[in-house]
This record gives C-alpha cells, structure tokens and sequence, in this order.
C-alpha cells in the first residue's frame, strides 16, 4: 500500500488546487500539502504522480501551503474546506493508512522483543536449545502476522532479516535443514522431469490428447504444493509450460475461419469478460469469507492491539469489496451491451447471407433467361439462312430486296441484344427482391 497520494480539489473559495498527502506511519500523523492552481503545472503534476508518489523526493515550487493532521478513524482524512471529486479514494486511503499505522505499531513492538532475543544470544558463549526455542516461537508468531498479513512486506522482510542473523548463530542444524532442503528438492526435481519427460514422448507418439492435457493440469496442481528450491522449480516450471503450450498447439491448432469478423472479435470480447465476471466474483466471495474470519477473529485476538489491527482489516476489506462490487456492476452492464451487439451482428450476417443466397439464385435465374434468348436468336438466324438461299436465282432486284430484308432482320437481332443486356442489371435487382420476398413470406 502507498503512503502519498495526489489528486485534485478545491479550497473553501472554491478555488483548484492539487493536493499531496503523505502517512508517517510511526506518528500517525498526515502531512497535506496544498498548491493552487497557479504553481501546479502540468509537469509539476506529473513529477508527483509519477515521482514523488513513489517515494522520489522533488522540490516543492513556493507558493504552497502545509498542514499536519492526526489520522483517526472517525475523522476525514481532509478538513472541511477542501473537497475533491474522488472522495472514494480519499475514504479507502484512510481505511487502508489506519491500518498502516496499526502495523507499523505491531511491528515495532516485535522489534523490541527481538532485541531482547539478540541481546541474549549474543552473551550466549555455547549453544542454548531454550534460546533456539525461543526464538522458533517468536518466528511462528511473526509468520502467523505475515500469512493474516498483518505486517506489510517491509516490516516482514527486516524481522525476517534481523531474525536470520540470529538463527545464523546456529549454523550446524541451519547447515542440517539446508541440506536436507536441497536433498528433497532434487528428488522432487528428477521425479517431475522423469513425468514430464514421459508426457513429452506421449505427445510426440500422437497419444490422446485430452488426457494428456488433464495429466499436465493434474502435474501443475502437484507442482504448486511440492517444494523446490528456487533453482529446481524454475526449471521444472519452465518445462511444464513449454508442455502446456506444446499440447494446446496441437489440440487447438490456428485460430477458426473468419476469425477476424466483427462477430468473432465481439465474441472473444464477451467470452473474456465471462471469464473477468467470474475472477471478480470469485475474488469478491474471497473478501467475504476473510471478512467472516476476521470477524470471528476479533473475539479471540491475542492483545487490544491485535484487536484494532483486525477492525482494521475488516474495515479495508469492507471498503475493497465496495470496490469491486462497483466495478462487477459496470462488468454486467458491458455484458448486457455486448451480448445486445452480439445479438444485432447475427441478424446482420444473417441478413447478409441472405441476400448473398438470393443474388446468386438471381444470376441464375438471369443466365438462363439470357440462354434461352440466345437460342432463340440461333433460330431466327437460320430462317433467314435458309430464306436467302431459296431465293438465290431470282434476279438482282429480288436479292437486294432479300439483302434489305436480312439487314434489318440482323439489326433487329442486335436491338434485341441491346436490350437485353440493358435490363439485365434491373432483372438482377428485381429478382433479389423477389426472391428475398419469397423467403419472407415462406417464413411467415
């Protein structure tokens, strides 16, 4: 969790202003600062965004104002006369600082009782079980904070690592349950590459592919739970996934046809939000088991600081699951409006294909018409063969009748082509709409 933020608000004139907030955890005390719009540039708005909000100090232009104000529960994080637009992330920043601070407290309190411990280790002149006892209760306890994540990563990590320093006073069984590690490791090691390995000639051999794939997802699930070292199971890991994707190539092979159409990118789209609905719903009924749990735990705290810590969380929890549920309720609004897309695109690729269907039937329809006046022109110019040929003795003034005759009748062929190629278009059009009106009527 961060311990700044920025965003924008107004004073009590009504006035923008950028306002930067930073926790002191260990005062429990918030600094605000305020910068009216006239310093707050845009690169100086960036520049705490992007830097300062990431612990990269960066010099404040004149002109702003600073405030300190205690953090409590009941209070705003703000006073009065400032307000912002974004008053949810103000209430979840307070939330979430509360309980920073609480942390910051607990952890501070295992601070003292660890150098209690190294004090008395250090006047130690040989190896003492009480002490080493001692100090894998303290562990339990410290880890037992981390796994309710009760301490924040830091704090974690410098009592793990002042306690390490201790625990490295007894090196001969840190030794013993180092190599004990490594041994269990490498068994675990051979025995996953000797399965994957065997997977892999499976693969190879053209076995059944869906077992194959239910064996892998069975080899992760046993993966997740084994113990490596960081070296066995990054290697191990890898080879699991190149087995993963090995056997979805060959079971899913390219992508279908027509994956590029609008209705197959909505419904990817749709198919990846089920799957983000799911996730966030998921992920919310998590929040309200460990809500339950807290709850429950309250009663049985070890401390009244334990307890506040606890109210704490069920707080941050509270105010997390409002988020998502917020953000469940745009999801299913998207899912609404795509599958109402997704609706629209069928019908009109089904209108699509129908029209396709009905200008194809068309064109037939066309050719055949165009066929039949072809023959029909074959015969017209065999009469004329034949009625030129009867007459061909008679005299000069006959055949040149004849000839005039036979143009014209030629120029009428012509006209005709002329006019069917002239109407072909239009008898396009109107067969399509009366093919289509056909269908129509068939359906109702």
């Amino acid at each position: 969790m961060k311990t700044k933020l920025v965003l924008w608000g107004s004073n009590a004139q009504d006035e923008k202003i950028l306002i930067a907030l930073r926790l002191r955890p260990l005062e429990n005390v918030v600094d605000i600062w305020t910068f009216p719009e006239s310093i707050a540039t845009e690169e100086f708005g960036k520049r705490l965004m992007n830097e300062w909000r990431n612990n990269v100090e960066i010099e404040f232009p004149e002109g702003f104002t600073h405030l300190e104000r205690e953090l409590t529960v009941s209070d705003s994080l703000l006073p009065d006369e400032i307000k912002v637009e974004r008053t949810d992330i103000v209430n979840r920043a307070q939330t979430e600082w509360h309980f920073i601070v609480l942390s910051a407290k607990l952890s501070d309190a295992y601070q003292s009782e660890l150098n209690e411990l190294r004090e008395k280790v250090d006047s130690l002149k040989s190896f003492d079980s009480a002490t080493w006892e001692a100090l894998k209760t303290f562990w339990s306890k410290v880890q037992n904070q981390v796994r309710d994540r009760n301490l924040f990563r830091d704090h974690a990590n410098a009592l793990r690592d002042s306690t390490n320093e201790i625990f490295a006073r007894l090196k001969e069984l840190r030794s013993s349950l180092d190599e004990e590690f490594q041994t269990l490791s490498k068994e675990h090691f051979e025995k996953f590459m000797e399965i994957l390995e065997d997977l892999e000639k499976r693969v190879a051999d053209g076995m059944n592919l869906t077992v194959i794939f239910d064996e892998l997802k069975s080899i992760q699930r046993k993966f997740r739970d084994t113990k490596f070292t960081r070296e066995h199971r990054s290697k191990v890991w890898n080879r699991l996934d190149a087995a993963f994707k090995n056997v979805k190539e060959k079971r899913f092979g390219s992508n279908a046809h027509n994956e590029n159409s609008p209705l197959e990118r909505l419904q990817r789209r749709y198919d990846g939000l089920l799957n983000a609905i799911t996730k966030m719903e998921k992920s919310i009924q998590r929040d309200k088991e460990e809500h339950a749990f807290q709850d429950r735990r309250v009663e049985h705290s070890d401390g009244q600081l334990e307890a506040q810590i606890r109210m704490a969380k069920i707080k941050m929890i509270e105010e997390r699951i409002r988020s998502k549920e917020e953000k469940l309720g745009e999801m299913m609004k998207t899912k609404a409006e795509l599958e109402q897309r997704i609706a629209n695109q069928k019908s009109k690729d089904d209108r699509r294909k129908e029209i396709e269907a009905a200008k194809a039937a068309a064109k037939e329809k066309i050719a055949a018409e165009m066929e039949a006046a072809k023959e029909k022109l074959e015969i017209d110019k065999e009469k004329l063969e034949k009625a030129a040929k009867s007459i061909k003795d008679k005299s000069d003034s006959v055949i040149s009748a004849v000839s005039t005759t036979m143009g014209e009748a030629l120029e009428d062929v012509v006209d005709t082509v002329k006019a069917v190629a002239e109407v072909v278009s239009e008898k396009i059009s109107e067969a399509v709409e009366e093919i289509v009106e056909d269908k129509k009527e068939e359906e109702e």
